[in-house]
């Protein structure tokens, strides 16, 4: 079975005009269900081009209109614990009584080569990616305006019953009380303006300086060429 998500697989990103390479971001993307995440994880991938995405293994079933590859890879419980065994993922979570999975392959080259990918995954799994990759990893937590307003959003997709619409609501309050264990947390309550916002941390991630790792040759270039003399 091949571990390497085609996702990944995106357009290599445009050259620095000034020459600069960086490494890549891993952009984490956390909410209660039904607080915006995916379609704000869908307007991101749509717009940037620099920006893949991780594709999870998991032990659910596949649902309609899901392509084994491209939403998930549906694996079958025995596979999953044997990749666990391995040390095949990143980070895995039990949710819902199903198991999912981040693969490693290919992430840290992904890394080397200037690359971001998004990471859709809870807290638990934001705080495995953290103990790993410490600072390549951005994380975001999306909160719904309300806790009536997220009820409402979840009946209104009209594709779980009450039972797992309360369900759902019970993990959204263990979610949000792990806030604090993220870098930025914004509220949407417009998701436009939550989009905005996010565009707006991505781009300055990745412009932090200790992701710029072509920076020290052309200060040295810049040094040598007399353009800036040192301060005596």
């Amino acid at each position: 079975m091949d571990a390497t998500p085609p996702q990944l697989a995106a357009e290599s990103p445009r050259p620095d005009p000034h020459g600069f390479k960086r490494r890549g971001v891993l952009f984490v993307l956390s909410s209660p269900s039904g607080a915006g995440k995916s379609t704000i994880a869908r307007k991101l991938l749509a717009s940037e081009t620099e920006l893949g995405v991780s594709v999870s293994y998991t032990t659910r079933p596949i649902r309609p209109g899901e392509v084994d590859g491209r939403d998930y890879h549906f694996v079958d419980l025995d596979t999953f614990r044997e990749m666990v065994a391995n040390g095949d993922f990143l980070e895995w979570a039990h949710v819902f009584g199903h198991r999912y999975g981040t693969p490693k392959a290919q992430v840290w080259n992904v890394l080397e080569q200037g690359r971001d990918i998004l990471f859709d995954i809870d807290w638990q799994g934001a705080q495995q990616l953290h103990q790993l990759a410490g600072g390549d990893v951005v994380r975001m937590f999306i909160l719904p305006p309300s806790m009536p307003i997220l009820r409402e959003r979840l009946e209104r997709r009209a594709t779980d019953s009450m039972e797992v619409i309360d369900a759902r609501m019970d993990r959204a309050a263990n979610e949000v009380s792990h806030w604090d264990g993220y870098d930025y947390v914004l509220v949407n309550d417009d998701v436009e303006e939550c989009y905005q916002s996010i565009k707006t941390i991505l781009a300055a991630e990745r412009l932090k300086r200790s992701r710029q790792t072509g920076i020290i040759g052309f200060i040295r270039k810049l040094l040598r060429s007399g353009e800036m003399v040192p301060l005596a």
